[in-house]
């Protein structure tokens, strides 16, 4: 028996392994292929040479102020999103469970619309509102599913009862706007890596640098509340921390991924599942999660500016995909059962 129990764990480990690593690879790939390709090819030699500092003609500008920006925005915030979607989805042991179905994202995408066309700013100021619109919303969901006690299926009713009137708080703001406004805002709300910059990287790279650190430590914590609240009390799990420590990190993750590429649509919600059919039962979720979003978001972007004939926001292209794949899920998890 203890032999046969340590073959599988070898098994699982190893194939948990093995689906990290070419997830990395083809996150390598893809972002290869995203600094190299474009109106004009550049050779892995110059873009080698232009990453680490060296003055190319050309590629200088078009790889180092352009590309390398916008393929680094993609891969931090597809860490983001699918790590926060993994997180939300197996603390409430459901894979509906996503930030972008709850109404997290409609609170960061209400706020930035207000501030945008109401309140007439840009840049960081709507980054500043799309923050505070997804740690308030994130909040008050929390605190009205957590009346009599802690409840999942609460929250998750709650939170998209509340996504659909923040999303109708984007519809009448926007039905009230000037032209020029609705277009500055639909290219937000779309989820695009237009126009990425440092300065939009900055932020999201700061936020994971201090919460990644915090969630990979508890990695194993947040498997064992799969488990159950007792069963994972039961094995040394502080419950209440580990929830609220994993709540709080994914929201800050989502959040600033959000306030810098708009709300890219289901690229939280798939993550986590794709990850898990890839690494099978029981595995730790969230570096396969992390690696998956960000495939989703930078293959999606070179599907949108590339593979279509015309040039489509990334969320737009995420969209179609994680459209089909929410029905999928939602029979599935009606004939199966919700976990991942």
């Amino acid at each position: 028996m203890t032999a046969a129990v340590a073959a599988g764990r070898r098994t699982r480990h190893r194939r948990h392994a093995t689906a990290s690593i070419v997830l990395g690879i083809l996150l390598l790939a893809l972002a290869a292929t995203a600094l190299m390709v474009g109106n004009t090819f550049y050779t892995p030699g110059e873009v080698v040479r232009v990453i680490f500092g060296e003055t190319v003609p050309g590629a200088s500008f078009t790889v180092g102020e352009l590309r390398l920006p916008r393929t680094v925005l993609a891969i931090l915030a597809g860490f983001a999103f699918g790590i926060a979607g993994v997180s939300f989805q197996t603390l409430l042991r459901n894979p509906l469970a996503s930030p972008d179905i709850i109404g997290i994202t409609q609170g960061a995408s209400a706020a930035a619309v207000v501030a945008i066309v109401t309140l007439g700013f840009s840049g960081l100021a709507v980054a500043g509102f799309a923050v505070a619109g997804a740690l308030i919303t994130a909040i008050a969901i929390y605190l009205l599913s957590n009346k009599g006690g802690f409840s999942g299926i609460r929250l998750i009713l709650i939170g998209i009862g509340v996504g659909a009137m923040l999303q109708s708080v984007v519809s009448y703001v926007l039905s009230r706007a000037a032209q020029w406004d609705i277009q500055s805002a639909m290219r937000w709300i779309a989820g695009s890596l237009n126009n990425a910059s440092w300065e939009d990287i900055a932020p999201v790279a700061i936020a994971s640098v201090i919460v990644l650190p915090f969630l990979f430590a508890q990695a194993r914590a947040l498997g064992m509340l799969q488990l159950g609240d007792d069963s994972a009390a039961g094995l040394g799990v502080r419950v209440t921390v580990t929830r609220v420590l994993f709540i709080v990190g994914a929201v800050v993750l989502l959040a600033f991924a959000t306030a810098a590429t708009g709300p890219i649509a289901f690229v939280a919600f798939m993550s986590g599942p794709i990850a898990a059919r890839l690494t099978g039962p029981g595995a730790n979720l969230l570096l396969p999660s992390a690696l998956v979003g960000a495939v989703l978001v930078l293959g999606g972007d070179l599907i949108g500016q590339f593979a279509l004939g015309a040039r489509y926001p990334v969320g737009v292209i995420t969209g179609v995909l994680g459209a089909p794949y929410l029905i999928y899920l939602l029979i599935r998890t009606n004939r199966s059962g919700g976990s991942l």
